[in-house]
């Protein structure tokens, strides 16, 4: 599962953060934010307008993420259980 199908309100634990081409800046600016493998993340809302940005969650951080860039986030649960 991706993070950007993750329910609201709903937590899981990250996997690993994909790259979607060499050397991607967003995946790496991603890992060196916190989404790294065995943190826990949480999908707090979704914007109003396409359901665009997704306020994300790890430990007492919040970021607001596109949905493209939170599709890079690969969850290791993903029955995403709260």
């Amino acid at each position: 599962m991706r993070l950007s199908d993750l329910p609201r309100r709903a937590s899981a634990t990250v996997e690993r953060v994909e790259d979607q081409m060499p050397h991607d800046p967003i995946a790496r600016r991603l890992r060196e934010l916190g989404f790294v493998a065995g943190e826990t993340v949480q999908l707090m809302a979704q914007g109003p307008i396409g359901a665009e940005p997704l306020l994300v969650q790890i430990g007492f951080t919040r970021f607001a993420l596109r949905r493209n860039e939170a599709a890079r986030v690969i969850l290791k649960n993903g029955d995403a259980r709260e």
